[in-house]
Parts: structure tokens; C-alpha cells; sequence
């Protein structure tokens, strides 16, 4: 059987710009370039560059006289010995892989650039895919077939390795070797080549080689034991960018009006480098009209001005394989337009010397500045040829001289161009012709033209062709003793030559084969046995390129085999095609035979068409055509066959096409549209306003069969199209709407709309009615919408349930109903007033039974006492039954054990009690649906757990670790999880004080409170808080489930150490008197440890801002009353307390108490406190320090001065005030706890001076009870600031004023 081998190839280009000295890039990509040839007198220069691999006449690719390799992202500057040179091919579209690869041709501006990629360079992005109309199973053994390759030509990178693909299948997997440069490349023998395994690919390191070693031509070969096939030729070359030759510039002067060239001349780079012009700051240079870059790179001024006067006038030359760039050196260019410039030598542009070859006028210098006639700098003469290749790009340019600049036209053979096949470059001095044909060739004729003249160009156009395919060669599949024929046409001008050859060998060189038969491009093969199978290659050639085709010839005796996956379903619509397909494979090609209904011998007429390949076609496709195809393929060896659906469906007709609207602005417009379609298809409708998608504008409101557009403007004009779409076809209808400006109309009153009428029930099926009805008067306010309500006057009568809403431009509804219920409808209509009446009431429809649809939902499984399991679930409604006899059938079984489900059937109730179960233990449980029709659908299994009982069993290993006074860590083993018998909550931790280590059992208090402490999960730890330092601990602990708590651990003791002790229990001040007070205190109510002693602290509290030198006492512990003597009189003092254990000094109680003034003493003599006279007087002086005290703060706030005010203005910096020598105590008193002043004090009868604050504590003086000591003891953790008597005040008192004392300056 025959089949044909595709082969597939791709290219891409992209472009760059300039960039620095090397530019490296990671993108994929693949550039072509053109081949830098140059011709003279019709003959190809050989540039010196180029690579000249030895080649041999009868190397495979060449044919007859010599071919060369298509040449891919690479300039080849001359062609081998004996072969010709090939220009690359524009066409980068897909081309089959034996045939002439397609490649753009570079452009200026566009960059050819190599891949990177997993550190090797793909030098081969272009390659080969092998595609094949008929496929053989690869299960069959067939001979090679060459699936991928590299291109013809490629230039690699030196810097990355080079990898040269070459893929084959065939049965069995082929084996490959390579040549190179004609000869056999051994692999294995050089250590940087590696040959990819399973695979022909190689793969060269030539890091650290010199990269030209590997230079050269290859060629890959498949071999297996029915054949050898062959890739192209694949020539490689280095890409090269050389270093710019050094030359010396000298300056341009030129005068204003004449033309210019700056020529450019970049290095010979392979490929050739894309040419730009920069000035020094790498802008490029403006090109317009007159000033404009040739295709060569020069630098064209059709005329000179003065601006073009700088001294940057710089090429470069990009090379793109290795991204780098180099440029000429700068050219100088002066305009002059002064009349005093010499005339260029008597020279042809030919002859002159290369300083001048910056100019081309041949007009004289005398006036420049005078108008000039047009002239062509490029191309000379009047005439000139050029030959370009089928399919390449074509390319012409004119760049003419003139003053005005002139302006350029073209026309072929008289006649203006096409603009189709034309386009033009470089304004219009470049005309540009891609996929070039024979009809392109001829005479262009470039014209440029200005005010003076005209002047006019022949460009001869002669259009060549490499070899190109008309008929490739196929694979044929022959079996044994038939005969094949293989054909190789190709076309190409001039006239390709054709040679054949048989698994690489030149046919004639080929064993002789007397079945085989080479007439010119035909091979013809005469009965064939087995064992003959080979691949032939095909090679047509010419001097601009070769062509080269493997086409198998494979000798199978196989039975049929059909391709096409069976029982596939093919859908139409009336009166369209339908293809059926029929792929098959077999040697002898199998004969197919179709059968309609497995009955119906079908033969190719009339409506049906059966192609060569087996498929068959019923040109119009109808209803009756539908039904079961059947595909029988048979050979001397077999039959084989294959059913196949064909699906009829009807089209897709808009019934009702919306139609032409006037719509007032701000009311609605309507579109209908109604679709009748095929019931199988889905349908899509779509809105288009001018034939683009609706505005995004909640204004418009798209409904099954209708366009509502609310609140029109004149925006919304325009043409609205309704498109309803199948997924086999589509129908389409559009209308016009025009707004137009709203009119005065009366007063219009809004009511509700009327019911609707005329209930009718159509298209009933067992679970869907179609409902239809007439709107009623909507009096002046359009329906918004339709409520569609049902009774179910088996279930529910009397009740009236919502169904569905329909939109208010519809008067149908189709309903889908339930089984079992005996439906009624009616109907409500809403508009902006409020909803209609109810419609009268639709005939009954009863639905029949069936079984449930679901089952009860929210099924739940839990265990309400020991052993028990409670299933419970959500009953279905009387809707939802379906029927009659609805039963629900619950089924438990217990989970991970190896048992079938238990079950029971109830009615009428929503859960169900098991019992007898294991405590705590999971279960499976479903409850399933079902009535007198039958079952309802599997039911969805859910987790429950049976009964749980108290835990059984108390933790163990209760161990206590103590970390401080008032903490501890508890640790216990769990308790197994079969004794939780529950779901574990975790562990409730109990824990009591039994009295203090100081305290007999007698001594100690009632029971203290027991507290608990609840740890959640399965731990073994956890942290007591609140503890009594120096105190004896019980603790236990239980087990905890949802059921309750399990029995207690046994009792575990433990003791916290000491702790700093609380403050004492009291601090009383007895017996004031001048000099002199008694203290008595208690011991602390909590000692936390052996009490040690006690700690008394105290100071005189001079001012509101001041406080004398720290006094601290120690005293034993059985002590409990002090006197302290040496007091000053009338003095407040501050007493500190606190008790001390081992572990310190605990909190401090604190105490404030005066010394009692004289006058108080003498009170004690003469009662004189009873006297009315003296309770005046104290009556008035109170009042008088009252007052005094007020102006003393007044003053204070202002700056004014006091003792304390006027000590501190006596020193500049009052932190460097000395120390009072006499006392030690600071300048000033400081309250930093609560920056508060001192309360007022008062004297009472007994001569103790006390705070108006109930709280007697020298917090409100400092920061507590940590004070320090400086290193003379006094305590200066409460005080700050310094004292010091100033010799200028006299017989004043050294201590701060305060209340006592102002009373003493008064009495």
C-alpha cells in the first residue's frame, strides 16, 4: 500500500539593535542570512574566508555537476570545488523535509541570533519533522525513515558545543553512522564527540578545541536490516566576526548642494554584519528623503547642507551569531558655502582614489549651491541586470543626486506595480518583492524627478529557480509479487538533473536488481519478493540547489487493520456533508466495503461517494441517514471491520427575527428573538450591537429570547444582531433601533398589572411541562417579571409554593416538576406598581410515581448511653418521596472489621436506636430512600461512633517537679486508649494546699480550696500555677471523655521552698513626742518561709521636694517594737518596714508620723485645748496657713523664690551642687512614683502629724520599696536633687518650709 513521508520544517527571525562591544542572550530563537556573494561578468568571487572541505562527485547530495547545501544563518562568500552556491529561500512556512528548506533573508536592523540553552548552543533550530499521510504500525518491521534533522547550513558558536541532529524510526530501531567531508567519521575515536543514545544526534565539545577542526560537511545515515536512509548534507561553519581593518580617515570638506556618499566597507563576517550609523553618543543618525543608507551600508546624501557639518559620521557593524559590535572610526564631514572649492579630479568614479570616493556628483563645483538636474549615484549607467531565485525576496534600489531633492517612482515593463505584490523602502528608493516568481521577472524602471527633470534607471530582472518539487517521492507498501512505481518530479531553471539512489549507493552503482527498472525520474518495481525491501533517495539538483527525498519501498504481507477508533459517533446537520472516515492498513492494500445498519450494501453513488482512502461522504446528509455505519476492510489475508455512528440533527432557524424598533429616549426597547434548534444541541445565544460585543451597561438585559434595553439614548442606535450558536452550526438575524426625543404625553397613572389568562399546559413529559398564558394589562408600567406558583393538592393542598420566575417580555415557562404530586398552577404578574392577582388556577397535572431521587440528608451517627447508637437523619418531604410507601432502610456496620451491613427498614420517623454495640466504637452508616417504585440512589456512607462509658482506668506515674515557689511541672502517663472508652477530652489536674512547712498539722488553717486545672487532649504535662511558697501540696489527677471523668490517680505530695515573705501584718506609731516615737509592727499574715528578722527604713521628709538621709535598722526576729529617739521635732518622717526570709526581703509596709511640736508639749501641762479662745486662734491660723500654703505653690508654678527656689537659682548648675556636709541629704526632694506634692498635714490633740491619705506608704515619695544605699548609707532610692545652706540667707532655717514649721514662724 502507499503512503507518503511529509517532512515539516520551521524558522523564525527576530530583530536587535545595537548594543555593546558583546552581547550574550539566553533566547531561543533562529535568525537566516543572506549569502554574501559577489558577482562580476556572471561569474561567483570566492571570498578568501570561506571554507573549501574537499567534495567528491560521487558524494551523495550532489547529483550531476556538483549541488550545494541550502545555507541556513550564514554567508557563504564562494562555493565549493564543484559545487554551486545557493541563495537562501524566503519562506518560512512549512516545507516538506526532502524538499528545499525555507529561509527569510536578513534585513538591515534584524538579528540572527543562535539558542542557548542547557550549555549547549542548538545550532539546529531549524530542522526537519517527518510527517506521513499513511503511518505504518511501527509494530511492523519497515525500513528507516529519517524523522528529524538539522538544516542544509548553519553557523555554530564557538563559545558552546554543537549539536547535529539526525532522529530515525523503523522496525527493528535503526542504528546510525556519520561522514564527514566524504569519508566515515569514527565517533568513538575522538574523545569530544558523543553520540546521543538511541539516536543519530551528536554532540562535539569544543571547549578547549579549536572549533575550525570540526568544520566541515556531514551527513547521517539510519541503517537497519530492510534499508539505509539518509539526511541532507549539513554543512557547518564557524560564525566570525573580524576585527575592522585600520585605516586612516582623513576630513571631508564639501560644498553646500553637491552629493555624498561615506562609504562604510564593514570586515567580512560570517554571517555578514547588520550596518547602522551613530554618531559619538550612539544616536543614530536621522535618514529621511535625502539622506539614506544603501542595502549595502553606505552612508547616501542626495545633496549636502550645512547642518550636516559634524565630525561623528560613525558605522557599525553588528555581528549577530556573536552579538558583538565593532565600528569604523569616525568621518569628519565640513560644508562649505563659500564659491572657493576646487572641482574634483578628472577621474571616473571608478579611478578615483578612495579619499574621494566620498563624493559621486559629476556636476561642477563653480556655484554649487545652484539647482542641479537629477542623477543616479547608485545604480551607474543607464541600465543595469540583477537575477534573483524563485521564492527568495527581490530587492532593487535607486538612490539618486539633485537639488531639490528628488523624489522617486517606479513602474515594471511601463506599467505601474501592484500594490499586492510591491512594497516599498527607504522612502521609495528600495522596492521590495517577497516569494519572487517567474511572473516577477522583467524590466523595473526607477525614476527621480525635482523641478529640473527627470532621470531613469533599467533594472533587468531575470528570476532563476533551484530545483523545487511538483511530486515528491511516497513510500510504498507493496506485498509480495506486486509492482510499485516511485516518481521524483521537480521543476528549477535551469532544468534540474535527477539521480537515483538505493540505501545510499548510486543506483547504478547498486547491486542489480532485475524487479527494478530507472527510467529518468521514475522508478518502476515488477513483481517484488520478499526480502527486497530498500530505501531510495531521490536527488534533483542545479547550480543554485539540490533537493533530496527517502522514500521506502517496504515488501508486507499483512492483514487489515483498521486505524480509525471504533464505535466513533459523527454529528451534521440536515443538508450538510458528512465524512466518515475509514483508516486502514494491509498488505495487499485492503479493499473497503460499507454496510448501513449492519444490512444495507452501500456502493459509491448517489447520495454516497467513496473516496480511494476508504471514507465515505453523503453530500447531503438527511434524517434517514442517520443510523449505524459499518467498515469492512478485507485482503487475501484477512477481514477486518469497524462501526461507526451518524447523528442527523435539524438546523438551528431563528423563528421569530427581531425587528426594526423607534424607541423614545428614556423608555425600553424589545428585541425578540426565537430560536427553533436540534433538543440534543446545546444552543449559545449572543447579542451584538454593530456587529462588537454589547456595552457593559446593566441598561441591557439579555434573556433566553429577548434583548431588553431599558432606559434608551441615543447611544444605544445601531444595528443589534441575535446569533444563536450550536456546536454544529448557527443561525443569525438583526434589527435596527433609532432613538428618537420623547414627546409631551398627559398625566399617566401606574397601576398594577392585570392577571394573566388563559393557562394552557403543553410538551408534557413525566418530570417537565411547558406552561404558557396571556399577559394582562399592564397599565402603563411595563411587567418586570412573571411568579409561577404551584399546588400540590396531593401532599399540601390549600398551600401556594413559588416554582420560578420568568422574565416579563415572556409568556412561556417550561416547569421542571417531581414525581407523585398533583400539580395546579397559576400565575402572578409584577411591574413596578407591585404584583398582579393570581391568575385562575391551570388544569391538574399529575406526574406519576417513581422511585426517590435522593435520600434524607444530614445523617448523623452518635452514641447516647453505653453501647448504644443513635442514627438520625432529615426525612424527605412529601414532595420528595416520589411515591407512595416512602421507607427509609438504615444500614450500620462496624468499621475495620470484616462484616456485613446490618440494616432496618422504618417508616414514618426520623431516627433509629441501636443497640447491644461495643462502647465507642466506629460505625459505617447509610440511610437509604425508598417507596413502592423502588429504591432511591446509593446512599453517601458517614462516620459515627456508638455509646461511650466513664474512662476505667486512672493515670499512672504521677511525678512533680517544683521549678520555683509559686510553679511546678505535673507529668503522668497516659492511660491506654481502650480504658478512655470515649472520645479523650484530656486530663483534669486537682491540687490543694494542706498547710505551710512552718505549721504543725494542728496549727495549720481550715482546708484550703481545691483547684483544678483541665489540660485539653492526650498529654502527659502541665504547669500548676498559683502556688504558696514553703507549703505542702496534695495532687491528683483523672482521666476525662464526653461521658465524664474516670477515677482518680493515687495521691501524690509535694512542697514548694521558701519565698520572700508578704509585708507585715500592721506598722503602729505610739507615744510622739518631741525627739522621739515608738514603732510596733506584727509578723506578715504569709511568712513563705522561716521569718529571719526584720528591716526598718526611714528618713525626714523635709518639703514636698525634699527628703533627709536614710536611716535603716536590722532587728531580730522575736522583735517587734522599736523606740527611735534623736528625732527633730516637728518633723515628718517616713518609715519603711519588711520581714525577711532566707530568700530576702519581702514587700515593704509603709508609715508616715510627725514629732509633736513645743506648743504641744506645754498643752500637756495647761488645758488650755478646751478654751474657746484658743480654738479661734487655731481656728485663724489654720486658715492662715491655708492661705499661705496656696501662695507658696502659686509662686512656685510662676518661678517665684522660697528657700529651695533661691538655693538653686544660687548655683548656675545645680547638678554639680555639693552634698549638705551637715545631714548628707540632697537639694531637692523628688516624687518620682506618682509626681504628686505632699498632702497637707495637719496636728491633731494627740501631736502626731498625718497625711490627709489614708494609705501611710512612701510609695507616693519613690519608686517602692527597692531602695539603695550610697556609700555613705544614706537611702536615695526615693530622693533626688541637693541641699546646701547659703551663707546669704541669714538665720534662716536650713530645712525646707513645711505646714509645721510655717505654723511655728506664725505662733
Amino acid at each position: 500500500m502507499r503512503g507518503s513521508i511529509l517532512h515539516v520544517s520551521a524558522a523564525g527571525r527576530v530583530g536587535g539593535g545595537g548594543g555593546s562591544v558583546e552581547v550574550r542572550t539566553t533566547v531561543c530563537c533562529y535568525c537566516s542570512g543572506r549569502e554574501g556573494r559577489t558577482r562580476e561578468a556572471g561569474r561567483t568571487l570566492p571570498s578568501p574566508s570561506a571554507p573549501s572541505p574537499p567534495a567528491s562527485r560521487a558524494e551523495l547530495g550532489r547529483g550531476k555537476g556538483g549541488r550545494t547545501p541550502h545555507r541556513i544563518c550564514s554567508t557563504l562568500s564562494g562555493p565549493f570545488p564543484g559545487r554551486a552556491t545557493r541563495r537562501s529561500h524566503p519562506d518560512s512556512k512549512v516545507r516538506p523535509n526532502n524538499m528545499d528548506l525555507a529561509v527569510p533573508r536578513l534585513n538591515a536592523g534584524e538579528t540572527p541570533m543562535t539558542c542557548v540553552g542547557s550549555g549547549a548552543v542548538l545550532l539546529v533550530m531549524l530542522v526537519s519533522h517527518v510527517a506521513s499521510a499513511l503511518e505504518v504500525p511501527l509494530d511492523l518491521p519497515q525500513p528507516p525513515t529519517i524523522t528529524l534533522q538539522s538544516p542544509k547550513d548553519y553557523i555554530f558558536d564557538p563559545r558552546e558545543n554543537i549539536v547535529i541532529h539526525c532522529e530515525a524510526k523503523g522496525k527493528p530501531h535503526p542504528s546510525f553512522s556519520w561522514t564527514r567531508n566524504g569519508s566515515h567519521f569514527d565517533v568513538e575515536q575522538d574523545s569530544k564527540v558523543l553520540l546521543k543514545p538511541g539516536s543519530g544526534t551528536l554532540i562535539i565539545d569544543i571547549s578547549g578545541e579549536k572549533a575550525e577542526a570540526y568544520e566541515g560537511t556531514y551527513r547521517c545515515a539510519a541503517h537497519n536490516d530492510h534499508g539505509t536512509a539518509v539526511s541532507n548534507d549539513i554543512v557547518i561553519r564557524q560564525s566570525r566576526s573580524p576585527l575592522w581593518s585600520k585605516e586612516r580617515l582623513e576630513a571631508i570638506t564639501v560644498q553646500v548642494g553637491v552629493s555624498m556618499v561615506l562609504p562604510c566597507r564593514p570586515p567580512a563576517g560570517l554571517p555578514p554584519p547588520v550596518i547602522f550609523w551613530m554618531d559619538n553618543i550612539f544616536q543614530k543618525l536621522p535618514l529621511d528623503n535625502r539622506v539614506s543608507q544603501a542595502l549595502n551600508g553606505d552612508l547616501y546624501f542626495s545633496n549636502v547642507l550645512p547642518e550636516d557639518s559634524r565630525n561623528d559620521y560613525i558605522c557599525y557593524a553588528r555581528f549577530p551569531n556573536t552579538q558583538t559590535i565593532q565600528q569604523k572610526q569616525p568621518i569628519s564631514v565640513t560644508v562649505l558655502q563659500s564659491k572657493s572649492f576646487p572641482p574634483p579630479p578628472p577621474h571616473t568614479p571608478a579611478q578615483m582614489p578612495s579619499h574621494w570616493l566620498f563624493s559621486l556628483s559629476s556636476r561642477k563645483l563653480a556655484n554649487p549651491t545652484v539647482e542641479c538636474h537629477p542623477g543616479f549615484m547608485t545604480p551607474l549607467g543607464a541600465a543595469s541586470s540583477k537575477t534573483v531565485l524563485r521564492g527568495d525576496t527581490l530587492e532593487l534600489e535607486c538612490i539618486a543626486e539633485g537639488l531639490p531633492t528628488p523624489e522617486m517612482s517606479w513602474q515594471k515593463d511601463g506599467v505601474e506595480l501592484p500594490s499586492s505584490r510591491v512594497s516599498f523602502l527607504n522612502y521609495k528608493k528600495t522596492l521590495k518583492i517577497a516569494d519572487v516568481g517567474e511572473a516577477d521577472a522583467g524590466d523595473y524602471t526607477c525614476a527621480a524627478a525635482n523641478r529640473l527633470g527627470a532621470a531613469h534607471h533599467v533594472i533587468k530582472v531575470a528570476v532563476k529557480a533551484a530545483p523545487f518539487w511538483i511530486s515528491a517521492p511516497r513510500n510504498l507498501i507493496l506485498a509480495p509479487n506486486e509492482t510499485g512505481i516511485l516518481t521524483c518530479r521537480v521543476s528549477g531553471d535551469p532544468k534540474p538533473d535527477i539521480s537515483w539512489f538505493v540505501n545510499g549507493v548510486p543506483i547504478e552503482n547498486a547491486p542489480e536488481d532485475p524487479a527494478r527498472k530507472v527510467d529518468g525520474d521514475t522508478v518502476i518495481l515488477s513483481r517484488v519478493q520478499s526480502g527486497s525491501s530498500a530505501v531510495y533517495q531521490c536527488n534533483a539538483s542545479n547550480e543554485f540547489g539540490y533537493l533530496l527525498a527517502n522514500a521506502f519501498v517496504s515488501v508486507l504481507a499483512e492483514p487489515p487493520r483498521i486505524l480509525t477508533p471504533p464505535d466513533r459517533v459523527y454529528q451534521v446537520i440536515t443538508n450538510s456533508p458528512a465524512l466518515l472516515h475509514c483508516a486502514t492498513f494491509g498488505s495487499p492494500i485492503p479493499t473497503i466495503t460499507w454496510f448501513k445498519d449492519s444490512l444495507i450494501s452501500i456502493k459509491s453513488e448517489d447520495p454516497y461517494v467513496i473516496h480511494e482512502n476508504g471514507t465515505l461522504e453523503i453530500n447531503v446528509a438527511q434524517s434517514q441517514n442517520s443510523g449505524k455505519y459499518t467498515c469492512m476492510a478485507s485482503n487475501n489475508l484477512g477481514v477486518k471491520e469497524n462501526h461507526l455512528f451518524l447523528e442527523v440533527k435539524e438546523p438551528t432557524r431563528i423563528l421569530k427575527q427581531p425587528e426594526y424598533k423607534v424607541a423614545q429616549r428614556g423608555t425600553s426597547a424589545v428585541f425578540q428573538c426565537k430560536v427553533k434548534h436540534d433538543p440534543s444541541l446545546v444552543p449559545t445565544m449572543t447579542w451584538l450591537k454593530n456587529a462588537g460585543e454589547l456595552p457593559d451597561d446593566e441598561r441591557f438585559e439579555v434573556d433566553t429570547d429577548s434583548l431588553v434595553i431599558k432606559d434608551v439614548t441615543e447611544e444605544d442606535e445601531g444595528t443589534y444582531t441575535c446569533v444563536m450558536n450550536t456546536t454544529l452550526d448557527r443561525d443569525s438575524a438583526s434589527a435596527t433601533l433609532t432613538v428618537v426625543e420623547a414627546t409631551p404625553t398627559p398625566a399617566i397613572f401606574y397601576e398594577k398589572p392585570d392577571p394573566p389568562t388563559d393557562l394552557k399546559l403543553t410538551d408534557q413529559t413525566e418530570r417537565s411541562v411547558q406552561l404558557t398564558w396571556f399577559p394582562g394589562d399592564e397599565h402603563n408600567s411595563p411587567t418586570q417579571k412573571f411568579l409561577i406558583q404551584y399546588e400540590d393538592l396531593l401532599h399540601r393542598p390549600g398551600v401556594w409554593v413559588n416554582l420560578t420566575e420568568v422574565a416579563g417580555t415572556s409568556a412561556t415557562a417550561q416547569l421542571e416538576l417531581s414525581p407523585y404530586v398533583y400539580y395546579s398552577f397559576r400565575v402572578l404578574a409584577k411591574n413596578q406598581v407591585g404584583y398582579s392577582r393570581a391568575s385562575q388556577p391551570s388544569r391538574q397535572y399529575r406526574t406519576n410515581p417513581a422511585a426517590p431521587d435522593e435520600n434524607p440528608s444530614d445523617v448523623q451517627g452518635k452514641g447516647t448511653e453505653p453501647g448504644n447508637l443513635l442514627i438520625s437523619w432529615t426525612s424527605l418531604t412529601g414532595l420528595q418521596s416520589n411515591g407512595p410507601g416512602l421507607e427509609y432502610k438504615v444500614l450500620w456496620r462496624q468499621m475495620h472489621v470484616d462484616q456485613d451491613w446490618s440494616s432496618q427498614t422504618v417508616a414514618n420517623a426520623s431516627h433509629l436506636v441501636v443497640s447491644g454495640l461495643p462502647v465507642y466504637v466506629p460505625y459505617e452508616i447509610k440511610v437509604q430512600a425508598l417507596n413502592d417504585y423502588g429504591n432511591g440512589p446509593e446512599a453517601e456512607v458517614v462516620i459515627g461512633y456508638s455509646g461511650e462509658d466513664l474512662p476505667s482506668s486512672a493515670p499512672d506515674g504521677v511525678l512533680v517537679t517544683v521549678h520555683n515557689s509559686t510553679t511546678a511541672q505535673v507529668h503522668w502517663e497516659p492511660v491506654s486508649p481502650h480504658s478512655v472508652r470515649g472520645k479523650l477530652k484530656g486530663y483534669k489536674v486537682y491540687y490543694r494546699r494542706q498547710r505551710g512547712l512552718h505549721e504543725t498539722e494542728e496549727e495549720a488553717d481550715q482546708e484550703s480550696e481545691e483547684q483544678v486545672v483541665t489540660f485539653s487532649g492526650n498529654r502527659s504535662e502541665g504547669r500548676l500555677p498559683g502556688l504558696q511558697a514553703y507549703s505542702l501540696y496534695i495532687i491528683f489527677i483523672r482521666v476525662l471523655n464526653s461521658k465524664g471523668e474516670g477515677p482518680r490517680s493515687r495521691d501524690k505530695q509535694f512542697e514548694t521552698p521558701e519565698g520572700v515573705p508578704g509585708p507585715p501584718s500592721f506598722l503602729n506609731v505610739l507615744n510622739p513626742n518631741l525627739d522621739s516615737l515608738t514603732l510596733e509592727w506584727g509578723p506578715p499574715l504569709h511568712k513563705n518561709g522561716r521569718l529571719i528578722g526584720y528591716v526598718l527604713q526611714y528618713q525626714p521628709v523635709l518639703n514636698i521636694t525634699e527628703a533627709g538621709p536614710v536611716t535603716v535598722m536590722d532587728f531580730p526576729v522575736n522583735e517587734t517594737t522599736v523606740t527611735l529617739d534623736n528625732l527633730n521635732s516637728s518633723v515628718l518622717y517616713k518609715f519603711q518596714l519588711s520581714a525577711k526570709t532566707v530568700k530576702g526581703a519581702g514587700a515593704n509596709l509603709t508609715k508616715e508620723a510627725s514629732t509633736i511640736v513645743e506648743s504641744t508639749v506645754a498643752s500637756r501641762h495647761v488645758d488650755i485645748a478646751t478654751q474657746g479662745w484658743f480654738i479661734g486662734l487655731m481656728c485663724a491660723i489654720a486658715l492662715l496657713i491655708l492661705v499661705l500654703l496656696i501662695v507658696c505653690f502659686i509662686k512656685r508654678n510662676k518661678g517665684g523664690k522660697y528657700p529651695v527656689k533661691e538655693k538653686e537659682e544660687a548655683h548656675q548648675d545645680p547638678e554639680i551642687q555639693p552634698m549638705k556636709e551637715d545631714d548628707g541629704t540632697f537639694g531637692e526632694y523628688s516624687d518620682t512614683e506618682d509626681h504628686k506634692p505632699l498632702k497637707g498635714s495637719r496636728t491633731p490633740s494627740n501631736g502626731t502629724v498625718r497625711r490627709d491619705e489614708s494609705d501611710d506608704s512612701l510609695v507616693d515619695y519613690g519608686e517602692g520599696g527597692d531602695g539603695q544605699f550610697n556609700e555613705d548609707g544614706s537611702f536615695i532610692g526615693q530622693y533626688s536633687g541637693k541641699k546646701e545652706k547659703d551663707t546669704h540667707e541669714g538665720n534662716e532655717s536650713s530645712e525646707a518650709p513645711s505646714p509645721v514649721n510655717a505654723m511655728n514662724s506664725f505662733v
